[in-house]
């Protein structure tokens, strides 16, 4: 899985590519662990390259914001496909995260 990642204006933004599933899952965790891992990080994964999650994959990013939380970082989604959202909502995961239309809103959501 590729994973881009820039920091803007304090914020790392990650944007993962392809589908977050049961083979991809582990090194998406990885590398959101690893954004979040110095603490009162803010983190926004732009989802627009992502075309699919599956079980494993929401399960990943749960990992992932739990860890953020309690680390205090704290971990948006942004740019979501029709696809995508329809994972969230079938799983019933669309209320643990704050979703964005795109990067640039989730920025605003995150300015201090």
């Amino acid at each position: 899985m590729d994973i881009q990642e820039e920091t803007r204006n304090g914020v790392v933004v990650l944007r993962p590519a392809g589908r977050i599933d049961s083979g991809t899952a582990a090194v998406f965790e990885k590398r959101v662990a690893q954004a979040v891992a110095a603490g009162k990080v803010r983190v926004v994964i732009d989802m627009g390259g992502v075309s699919g999650v599956g079980s494993a994959g929401l399960r990943s990013l749960l990992m992932a914001s739990k860890r953020a939380h309690a680390g205090g970082s704290r971990i948006v989604l942004a740019g979501l496909s029709p696809a995508v959202r329809r994972d969230f909502d079938t799983s019933g995961f669309t209320g643990l995260f704050a979703m964005h239309a795109d990067v640039e809103a989730a920025l605003k959501a995150l300015a201090p």
